[in-house]
C-alpha cells in the first residue's frame, strides 16, 4: 500500500528552481560586467575610429612633451612615496619610541587630503604674496623677488612634493601590513648572524614584503596619472592636462580618446609590472606570525630620529594644511557659508551616497555570484569589473560620455521623428553620468572587500541554509549580509570619500550649473580665491578621516603587539 504524504512536493522541481536561480546570478554578473567595461571599449573604439584623426598632429607637437612630463612626475612621486612610506612603516612597526601608537594611525591622515587641496594651501603659503616670503622680506629687508632666491612652488618639483605628501599612505599602509605579517623568528635569526637592524631590513624584510609594496606603489602611480587639479594649478603639462585641453579647448573628442588610450597603456604597463614583480613569489604564513613583535630598543638620540621620521610627513602632509584650512575657514566663514556652498555640499553628499550604495549593491552581486560559481569565467568577470579602478578619472569620463551621448542622440532622434518632441540629454546631461562614472571607477573597492570577506565564511553556512529550503538569494539576505555588516559599512565609507574627492571625471561629466564640493574648490582656486575655497576643502578633508581610522584599527587588530 502506498503512503500519500501531504505538503511540499520534494520532486525535481526544487533542483530545477535552484538551477534557474543560480543562472540568474550568472546572468546578472555578466550584464553588470558588460556595462562596467563599456567605457573602456568606448575609449578604444573612438581612438581607432575618430571623426577627425589628429593623432599625427599630436605626435608631432604636444604628445612627446605630455609623455615626458608624465614620466618625470610619476618617477618623482613614486620615489618620494617609496622613501616616506617604507621609512615610516618600518619605524612604527619595529622601533620603540615616544608617540609610536599615535603615529600608527596618524600617518594615514594625509590620505584624507586631496592633492589639489594641499597644492592650493601651500601655494597660498609659499607664493610671493604669501606669509612665508612676506615674512622673509621683512626680516632681511628684501624689496623684490630679484633680491633673493626662493623655490618655485608652481613647478614640476612642487607637483611631485604635493602629490607625494598625500599618496605615501598607500605604501605605508600595505608596507606596514606586510611587516606585521612576517615571522619574528626571521628577525631573531638575522640578528644572531650579526646583521644590524638596517641590514635586516634590506636583506630579509624588504624582499619578503616586496609584493605588497609593489601593489602600493602601483596604486600611487595610478593616482598620480589620474591627478588633474594639482598639475592644472601648477601648469605641469601631463597627459591628463593634455586630454582636457584637447577636448575642452580644441573640441576634439576623438583626439581626447587617443590621449586617453595612451594613458590606458600606462595603466596596463603598471599592472603588468606589479604582477611580474611577484610572479614567482609564494609566501605561506609562519607558525609564529601571530606572536608578539619584539621591537628594537634604542638610545634617546635614535628615538628622536624615529620621532622626526614619522612627524615630518604628518606635519607637512596634514597638520599644516589642516590648520591653514581651519584658520581660513574661520576667518572667511561668513563669506563661505552661503546658499551655493549649502547646495554644493548637498550635491556632493547625495552623489557620493548614491554611488556608494550602487557600488555596494553591484559589488555584492558580483562577489556572491563568484561564490556560487567559482569558475575561471567568473574570475575573469571579476577582473574585468575591476578595470574601472585602474582608469584615470579623465579617461573614464571620455569612456562614459561616448555611449551615454550616443544613446541620448538616438533616443532624441527617435522621439523627434515619431512624436515631434525632443528628449534632450537624459543620461549624458544629468547626474546619472556622474553616478555611473563613480560606480565604474570605484566598483573594485566594494567588490574586492565583499569578495575577501565572503571567502572567510565557511561553505557549510550555505549548505545548512540550502538544506532548510532557502534559495541563494535568501541565503545571502539572511545569512551572509548580517555577517558582512562591518565590511559593507567600511567599503561604503571608502567609496563615499573617494567620490567626494574625485575631480577630473566630475569636471567633465557634471551637468550645467551643477557643482560639487570638489569642483567648487577647483573654481575658487582657478580664480585665485584660495581663502573662499577653505571651508569646502575642509569638509572634504574631514569626510575622509573616519574610514582612515577604521582602516588603521583593522590593521592593528590583525596582530598582537608587545
Amino acid at each position: 500500500m502506498t503512503e500519500v504524504v501531504s505538503g511540499a512536493n520534494p520532486g525535481p522541481s526544487q533542483p530545477l528552481l535552484a538551477k534557474r536561480t543560480s543562472k540568474r546570478w550568472i546572468i546578472s554578473a555578466l550584464i553588470t560586467t558588460a556595462i562596467v567595461v563599456l567605457p573602456v571599449f568606448s575609449v578604444l573604439y573612438l581612438a581607432f575610429f575618430p571623426d577627425e584623426n589628429i593623432w599625427p598632429h599630436l605626435i608631432d607637437t604636444t604628445l612627446p612633451r605630455y609623455l615626458t612630463t608624465t614620466l618625470k612626475l610619476m618617477i618623482g612621486v613614486g620615489a618620494l612615496t617609496l622613501v616616506i612610506g617604507l621609512a615610516t612603516a618600518w619605524t612604527v612597526t619595529m622601533c620603540e619610541f615616544p608617540g609610536r601608537k599615535f603615529f600608527e594611525w596618524a600617518l594615514l591622515l594625509p590620505f584624507a587630503v586631496p592633492a589639489y587641496v594641499i597644492a592650493y594651501v601651500y601655494t597660498s603659503l609659499l607664493d610671493y604674496a604669501g606669509p612665508v616670503q612676506k615674512t622673509l622680506r621683512e626680516w632681511f629687508g628684501w624689496q623684490s623677488a630679484s633680491d633673493y632666491w626662493f623655490p618655485e612652488i608652481r613647478s614640476l618639483e612642487g607637483a611631485i612634493l604635493m602629490i607625494g605628501l598625500v599618496l605615501y599612505p598607500y605604501v605605508y599602509l600595505l608596507g606596514r601590513a606586510a611587516f606585521m605579517e612576517q615571522s619574528p623568528s626571521l628577525f631573531a635569526v638575522s640578528r644572531s648572524l650579526g646583521h644590524s637592524a638596517l641590514s635586516t631590513f634590506f636583506r630579509v624584510v624588504l624582499p619578503i614584503a616586496r609584493p605588497a609594496i609593489a601593489v602600493g606603489l602601483s596604486l600611487v602611480l595610478m593616482e598620480t596619472l589620474n591627478d588633474f587639479g594639482t598639475v592644472d594649478f601648477f601648469a605641469v603639462q601631463t597627459l591628463t592636462l593634455g586630454l582636457f585641453d584637447t577636448w575642452m579647448n580644441l573640441g576634439n573628442l576623438g583626439g581626447a580618446a587617443q590621449i586617453a588610450s595612451t594613458m590606458l597603456i600606462f595603466v596596463v604597463i603598471l599592472v603588468t609590472l606589479e604582477r611580474y614583480s611577484r610572479r614567482r613569489q609564494q609566501q605561506f604564513a609562519a607558525r609564529d606570525n601571530r606572536d608578539p613583535i619584539h621591537r628594537f630598543t634604542m638610545s634617546f638620540p635614535r628615538q628622536m630620529i624615529c620621532l622626526a621620521v614619522c612627524a615630518a610627513p604628518l606635519l607637512f602632509g596634514f597638520i599644516i594644511p589642516g590648520a591653514t584650512l581651519g584658520y581660513y575657514a574661520w576667518e572667511y566663514f561668513e563669506e563661505s557659508w552661503n546658499p551655493s556652498f549649502i547646495r554644493n555640499t548637498f550635491n556632493s553628499l547625495s552623489l557620493s551616497g548614491t554611488a556608494a550604495l550602487t557600488t555596494l549593491l553591484i559589488g555584492v552581486t558580483l562577489a556572491y555570484s563568484r561564490r556560487l560559481h567559482n569558475t575561471r569565467s567568473m574570475q575573469v568577470l571579476m577582473r574585468l569589473s575591476s578595470l574601472g579602478y585602474a582608469m584615470p578619472g579623465a579617461v573614464l569620463a571620455v569612456g562614459v560620455i561616448i555611449p551615454l551621448a550616443g544613446f541620448d542622440n538616438w533616443l532624441d532622434g527617435l522621439m523627434r521623428d515619431y512624436f515631434g518632441f525632443s528628449t534632450g540629454l537624459l543620461l549624458s546631461g544629468s547626474a546619472f553620468a556622474l553616478v555611473f562614472a563613480y560606480t565604474v571607477r570605484f566598483l573594485a573597492v566594494s567588490a574586492g572587500s565583499v569578495e575577501s570577506a565572503l571567502q572567510k565564511i565557511t561553505p557549510s553556512m550555505d549548505m545548512a541554509s540550502r538544506s532548510l529550503g532557502h534559495t541563494p538569494g535568501k541565503t545571502l539576505v539572511k545569512v551572509h549580509l548580517p555577517m558582512l555588516r562591518g565590511t559593507l559599512v567600511t567599503a561604503a565609507l571608502v567609496v563615499f570619500v573617494d567620490c567626494m574627492k574625485e575631480l577630473p571625471a566630475t569636471l567633465i561629466l557634471r551637468p550645467f550649473n551643477y557643482e560639487t564640493l570638489a569642483t567648487y574648490v577647483y573654481q575658487f582656486a582657478s580664480d585665485e580665491m584660495l581663502y573662499q575655497s577653505a571651508l569646502p576643502s575642509l569638509i572634504i578633508v574631514l569626510a575622509g578621516i573616519v574610514p582612515i581610522i577604521l582602516m588603521s584599527r583593522s590593521i592593528s587588530a590583525s596582530r598582537t603587539m608587545s
